[in-house]
Order: C-alpha cells, then structure tokens, then sequence
C-alpha cells in the first residue's frame, strides 16, 4: 500500500502541474481525499507509536512532497490587494 500511496501523490501533482495551473489554482491545490486519508491513517499510527518501518518511509516522502509544494508556493507573487483610494 505504501508505494501505491506515494505513486498517486507523484501522479496527483505531476499531472496537475502539467496543465499549467495558476498561481491561484497552485494556491489552492489539495492531494486527493484518499490520499489525505492514508497521511492522516500514517500520522495516527506514528502518534501511537505503531508505524512500521515501510510506512514511516512512506510518511517521510510524502512529507518531502509537502515540503517541495510549501516552497513553490512560497515563490508565487504574492497577491495584492488594492488601496482604497478616495476619488475626488
């Protein structure tokens, strides 16, 4: 199961960058429920101290792509709002 789960977050992110997201959309992107569902299932067997060999390198890749998609996120241009300017 553990490789399976890796595989689809590679894909997950692989094929939504693929179609050239916006930066909103980057923003905005999330894995899908299944695959939370495993990282939330791998973080409360760590918590519980019940995580497998296999299964916390598994927690440790999938943490390394949440690392990489903090960092592209963090270079996106920051959105501006505009002042509120006072017409005459």
């Amino acid at each position: 199961m553990g490789q399976a789960t890796q595989l689809r977050a590679y894909q997950e992110i692989a094929a939504f960058f693929a179609r050239g997201p916006s930066p909103e959309e980057i923003s905005a992107f999330r894995l899908s429920g299944e695959t939370i569902a495993r990282i939330r299932e791998l973080l409360d067997k760590n918590s519980a101290g019940t995580l497998m060999p296999d299964e916390a390198d598994e927690l440790d890749q999938l943490g390394q792509l949440n690392r990489i998609l903090l960092l592209i996120r963090s270079q996106l241009p920051r959105q501006e709002h505009p002042e509120h300017s006072v017409h005459e």
